[in-house]
């Protein structure tokens, strides 16, 4: 492997590796707009955020990772109770925002940077909508009698889906408090929406299927992908349970079905056929799929099998590669890559590491990625590689 120009600190701070310190920032040293087939091989990790870096409480669990549409910013909803934002071209910590009466998860920016929308773990179900510049609340969304597992918003304008275990899929205006459609499905877990904005879909793991919806009629969905029927040949274990992230690639052809498993489903978003089992050699992360975690039964507390991930994988901008976390290493898959006779794709790149990457996110305009366990690990393609 190709070396990165970085400093090495020597304080383990209960990480088996050492630490990272940025010596390069994101606009200067990379071309944003270089395909990401010319550097996807090339990512090294560049920036560690550690805990006592940021706040004293060193034992906290990162939740989330989301990035603001110009990618400039970099926001985490944590275990403390606590949302970080980071500054990307800087890779420098921003600002904490506390929300130790409500908790939080699941925190999303809307389309405007100033303003998230964030799911309570305390009190109430609400989704609290709030302004980061004064740490102050816009608007609650109430209606969910269940703890919320995602939150998506639409590409292009002002909405959001919520799903929740009180087994409805809530669709919601930001400009109004109440709910302005719902569906009630059992285990709605995960929803996600097109490039288009025209149709999402909600991924219901205890019927093993995702139902494709019409934005302006919800009467019936559109096509049932039937995941059990499509995909049994290459995992039977996570046909069903294990669920951790649902996304559309940008250029609409693929859904992504990440699970917790031995791998993710890569699907055509046209004809619902399997197009490809990506296997992770190692298995899944530790944490738990949205709505099986702390609250769910059987689940000790404290442990990562408690935190809920909103998922460890996801598409890059251009829909041609798959990002995946795992226990050790970042697995990559390349889409157009030929499978094997029972559809198995195995990781066309592993890109070293030695944390565990329980969460990732990919940033919508710049090549530069994010994961997170316990730490959030800042990724840039290495210049010199």
């Amino acid at each position: 492997m190709a070396s990165t120009p970085m400093e090495l600190d020597t304080e383990q701070s209960g990480v088996d590796a050492p630490q990272l310190n940025i010596t390069r920032t994101l606009g200067s040293n990379i071309n944003p707009a270089s395909p990401v087939s010319d550097v996807i091989a090339n990512f090294r990790p560049t920036k560690l955020f550690k805990g006592e870096d940021i706040k004293e409480d060193k034992n906290v669990h990162i939740l989330s990772i989301d990035f603001d549409d110009p990618g400039e910013l970099c926001m985490t909803s944590e275990s403390d109770e606590t949302i970080q934002i980071f500054n990307v071209r800087e890779g420098r910590h921003d600002k904490t925002l506390l929300s130790k009466k409500y908790g939080v998860k699941l925190a999303k920016f809307t389309h405007a940077s100033s303003s998230i929308i964030y799911a309570s773990t305390k009190q109430n179900d609400a989704i609290r909508y709030l302004a980061t510049h004064d740490n102050s609340f816009i608007r609650y969304f109430e209606g969910h009698q269940g703890p919320v597992t995602c939150l998506t918003i639409h590409p292009g304008a002002d909405n959001f889906i919520s799903c929740s275990r009180d087994n409805t899929v809530r669709l919601w205006d930001i400009n109004t408090k109440f709910w302005t459609a719902q569906l009630n499905l059992r285990t709605p877990y995960l929803a996600a929406w097109d490039p288009s904005g025209k149709v999402f879909a909600v991924a219901s793991s205890s019927s093993g299927s995702i139902l494709i919806y019409d934005h302006h009629n919800l009467v019936k969905p559109v096509s049932v992908l039937d995941v059990v029927e499509k995909c049994h040949q290459v995992d039977t274990h996570s046909m069903m349970q294990g669920w951790t992230k649902l996304e559309f690639s940008n250029d609409g052809k693929h859904i992504l079905l990440g699970t917790n498993g031995k791998g993710h489903f890569l699907l055509d978003a046209f004809t619902c056929e399997l197009k490809a089992f990506l296997r992770k050699p190692e298995g899944g992360v530790r944490r738990a799929p949205p709505g099986e975690g702390s609250d769910a039964k059987g689940v000790t507390a404290g442990t990562p099998q408690a935190i809920d991930t909103t998922g460890e994988c996801c598409f890059t901008p251009d829909g041609r590669y798959v990002l995946s976390g795992s226990r050790k290493d970042i697995l990559v898959w390349d889409v157009l890559s030929q499978t094997s006779d029972k559809k198995e794709l195995l990781p066309t790149v592993v890109l070293e590491d030695k944390r565990e990457a329980a969460v990732l996110a990919y940033n919508p305009r710049f090549n530069f990625f994010s994961t997170a366990d316990q730490y959030l690990e800042f990724w840039l393609p290495d210049p010199h590689a």
